[in-house]
């Protein structure tokens, strides 16, 4: 077993550090290529929710934060990724999980970012409190190296 964990603040450049990160990580575990363009993928949709959607940016609410990027891997070579942020939550995580729903239209946003992440990995979890934050639990198995 292995873990990392990294704080970041919530700015979109850092999109691009948490898929370097996450590719460095799990790097030892001998992926396939087409693994870690999945799991790159999907953490970049929960990073992106996460400083999009956990901290929104406007006239009326600049607001910045903290986003933690947590990774751990065990024998059975499953990598498990948490994506957490202390921003304003989801109210209704069913509905922020149907395809297409998204809170930021006016940004051309597609909402689809639930649905990639479930795409690429084998388990998406969503732990949410309004005012308080929202956690993505990201889980993929990689299989036994050739």
């Amino acid at each position: 077993m292995n873990r990392v964990s990294v704080a970041m603040d919530s700015k979109p450049e850092n999109i691009s550090f948490a898929r370097v990160v996450v590719a460095g990580f799990i790097a030892p575990l001998d992926p396939s290529v087409d693994e870690v363009s999945d799991i790159k993928t999907a953490v970049s949709e929960a990073i992106t929710n996460a400083i999009i959607h956990g901290y929104p940016q406007g006239e009326n609410n600049n607001t910045q934060g903290t986003v933690r990027l947590s990774l751990t891997t065990s024998e059975c070579r499953t990598i498990t990724i948490q994506v957490a942020d202390d921003g304003v939550g989801i109210a209704d995580i069913d509905t922020a999980r149907e395809p297409l729903f998204t809170t930021k239209a006016e940004l051309e946003r597609s909402g689809l970012g639930f649905t990639v992440m479930e795409s690429f990995m084998d388990s998406v979890t969503v732990d949410s409190t309004p005012g308080q934050g929202t956690t993505i639990t990201l889980a993929k198995t990689l299989a036994s190296p050739e």
